[in-house]
Formats: C-alpha cells, sequence, structure tokens
C-alpha cells in the first residue's frame, strides 16, 4: 500500500480543487441535487460504486413545512463502498449549507444567498480525497470502507433519515468516524473528546390557539400571548427544578410572537422552544415534561395547540474506538497536534444518530487561527492548506483500522 499521508499530500490541489467547486453553489436541507450530482460524477471517475441514500418520509417533511421550510423534494444522500467483506468502517461527511449571505470576499464564493459557512463544503472534499486514495489502494484494504455524504446535517436528521433508507446495511458497518473543521482553531490541530462529544438538541414548536377579541373586553375572549407567557415562565424553571444542577441543560426559548396590536387580543401566539444537554437520561426526562406542561397549562387557560417536534441525539465518542483510531490520527496529523480535550462542543452534531447505532468517533481540525471569525459567520474564512490532512486522517484510520481488525 502506497504511503496514505504522502498520497494526500500529492493531491492537495485536487481537494481544495473540490472543495471550491463544492463552495461556489451551496445548497440547504435535504435535496441537494446539485451538490449530489458533482459527488457522483467524482465517484465515477474514481470507478467508486455507490447509490443514492435518504427516504424523506411524511412527518419529517410535514415538521419541516410547521418550521417554514416547505417544498422539500426529496432526500439527495449518497453512500458508496470501498474494498469487500469485513469488517467495515464508516466515513462520514456532510454536504449542506446555510441560509444566509456569504461576506467572505473570496473569489470563489458563493452568490446565490446561501453560504458554505459551516465548512461542509470542505468535509466532502476532504471524503471525496479520501476515497481516492482508498481506491488506489482497494486490493490492499482488509475490509470494506463505507462512504455517506450526508445532506440536512444543519436540519438535524439527515442522517437519520440515510440510516432509514439501509445505510448501516449490506455491509454494516462495525465503526464510524467523522471530523469537523474548526476556522477558530489553529491550522492543523485536531481534537477529540471521549464520552459525550456534542449535545443533543430537541426543538418544540408550539402554535397556541385561542379567540381573539377587543382588550376591554377580556373575559370574553381566550388569549394566547398571555398562555405563552405563562409557558415561558414554567418552562425555564424546568432545568432549575428538574435537573441535578451540576449537569449542563440549556433551554431556551428563541421565538415568541403573537398579536398585532395593544388593543387587540389575538386568535394565535407561536413557541419555539430548543433544549441542549449532554445527559440521555435528562434528556428523556425534559422531552416528556415539556409537552405535558405545554398541554396541561394551554388546556388549563381554555385554549388549544399544534406541536411539532424535532429531535437530534448527543454524538458519543466510544472511548474504545478512541483508542484504537488514535494512533493512526497522530501518524497523519503528527501526534504533537493532537490532543485530547476537557470539553465536549456545545452544539448539536447530527453524527450523534449513527454514534447511537455503532461505535463511533467525531473529531475536530483547526482550519484557521484563534482570533478568527467562527463557524456560521459570514465572513468566515478556512485555511485549505489543511485539508490534505484530513484526508489523510479518514483514510489512514479506515485503511490501518481494517488491518488491525
Amino acid at each position: 500500500m502506497k504511503n496514505i499521508i504522502e498520497r494526500a499530500h500529492e493531491i492537495e490541489e485536487v481537494i481544495a480543487a473540490d472543495r471550491r467547486a463544492i463552495h461556489k453553489e451551496p445548497e440547504i436541507g435535504f435535496y441537494l441535487p446539485k451538490t449530489a450530482a458533482y459527488i457522483k460524477r467524482r465517484l465515477d471517475e474514481m470507478g467508486v460504486e455507490y447509490r443514492d441514500c435518504g427516504v424523506l418520509d411524511h412527518e419529517t417533511r410535514e415538521n419541516f413545512a410547521a418550521a417554514g421550510f416547505g417544498g422539500i423534494d426529496g432526500c439527495t444522500g449518497v453512500t458508496a463502498t470501498i474494498g469487500n467483506g469485513a469488517p467495515c468502517i464508516l466515513l462520514r461527511a456532510d454536504m449542506d449549507a446555510l441560509p444566509m449571505e456569504e461576506k467572505s470576499g473570496l473569489d470563489f464564493a458563493s452568490v446565490n444567498g446561501l453560504a458554505h459557512t459551516c465548512g461542509h463544503d470542505s468535509h466532502s472534499a476532504m471524503l471525496l480525497g479520501a476515497a481516492r486514495i482508498l481506491k488506489e489502494n482497494e486490493a490492499s484494504l482488509k475490509g470494506t470502507v463505507k462512504l455517506m455524504f450526508q445532506p440536512g446535517e444543519e436540519f438535524g436528521c439527515g442522517s437519520r433519515l440515510m440510516i432509514n433508507d439501509g445505510l448501516l446495511e449490506g455491509p454494516n458497518p462495525d465503526a464510524a468516524l467523522a471530523l469537523h473543521v474548526m476556522s477558530d482553531a489553529e491550522a492543523g490541530t485536531v481534537g477529540y473528546v471521549k464520552g459525550a462529544a456534542s449535545s443533543s438538541y430537541d426543538t418544540f414548536i408550539v402554535k397556541i390557539r385561542g379567540q381573539g377579541g377587543h382588550s376591554s373586553a377580556p373575559h370574553l375572549t381566550v388569549d394566547p400571548v398571555m398562555i405563552a407567557n405563562q409557558l415561558y415562565t414554567a418552562l425555564n424553571l424546568l432545568p432549575g427544578r428538574e435537573t441535578d444542577p451540576r449537569e449542563t441543560v440549556a433551554l431556551t426559548i428563541g421565538r415568541l410572537a403573537g398579536g398585532s396590536a395593544a388593543n387587540i387580543i389575538p386568535d394565535g401566539a407561536e413557541m419555539q422552544i430548543g433544549v441542549r444537554t449532554f445527559n440521555m437520561e435528562i434528556r428523556d426526562h425534559l422531552a416528556k415534561r415539556i409537552p405535558e406542561m405545554i398541554e396541561h397549562i394551554v388546556k388549563a387557560w381554555r385554549g388549544d395547540y399544534e406541536m411539532n417536534i424535532f429531535y437530534c441525539p448527543l454524538t458519543y465518542n466510544s472511548p474504545e474506538l478512541c483508542g484504537e483510531l488514535l494512533p493512526f490520527i497522530n501518524e497523519a496529523a503528527g501526534a504533537e497536534n493532537v490532543r485530547e480535550e476537557s470539553k465536549p462542543m456545545a452544539g448539536t452534531e447530527d453524527f450523534g444518530y449513527i454514534s447511537q447505532r455503532i461505535p463511533s468517533m467525531f473529531l475536530w481540525l483547526g482550519a484557521g487561527k484563534r482570533s478568527a471569525a467562527p463557524l456560521h459567520n459570514p465572513t468566515m474564512i478556512l485555511d485549505e492548506s489543511v485539508f490534505w490532512k484530513g484526508s489523510a486522517i479518514l483514510a489512514n484510520c479506515a485503511a490501518e483500522w481494517l488491518a488491525k481488525r
């Protein structure tokens, strides 16, 4: 087998070119026809077999329509395999972008009003680079590498839609690896944690229905704004009274809207509630209690409601798999650049759906500097000189882990 790290260096410009091509035409959500077509064209050029993967179920479609994301045409995930037989390791990259305008000033910046300020374009390019290296060495692989190019990570359930379409079957992966660039971490550094690597995230969109009327006759109305206010207070008390204060819970009511004038009691109001935690028992408790409180408080004030719920589990890094992959990460990134972090990522990663099913490891790859603009910022810029290292990590971990198994 040709030296994987050297080969990743050799194709550095190819990886950057793939990233730039994807970066120019960002797409959001589950339906990414242009991005998926580019991925499949590149896989065709490598001789890698693939299939479309992802089923958009009715409930998910309805939930996102309720959240204001209508007109979703489908799910354009792509999965592929290199090698054959057992064992099998899954390598994952996400492909979707964000609904925001890019202000990076790059000569390949997006001009369609969407932006890859999440870094997912680089993830796809690095996995394409790893695929090229692994395909070139396919005869030497001691098992199967499964590639996962997923949409809808920013929607929090793109990986679930691919799992529902048989992602983890035929062959069944025994382990999974993913990485995420960080624009405000020193270029070339690699971080990881054992155990919880990112938070779970539950979202509750509640549309409260009352009965509007004149503010001079509140007794003839059912005031949905007042009900929403009662809910706001009650829900914010939950973490402090029903969870261990030594645990982390972030409950945010990020949207509370209703009404149009001071002298009008409206017919409806809307709330959007988000909850993050690193403890699954706490998550399960709050996921049960929040709907209970909504039900009883709304009905106590004679209102009614509709509710849509979204859920993304926490990402869990298997300590055993971390120990197995760490030597191969050190080879690719340099041991002096790799460190175990003391805290998990505060945000949410839908790689969590994978990590809840098979042993997994999620890494952070520094692609900038600490003073740089963070992810999801319109001026965010990535250091392309580290992309080869991401490809090297993915390919080296896959090949060496298969060999050791």
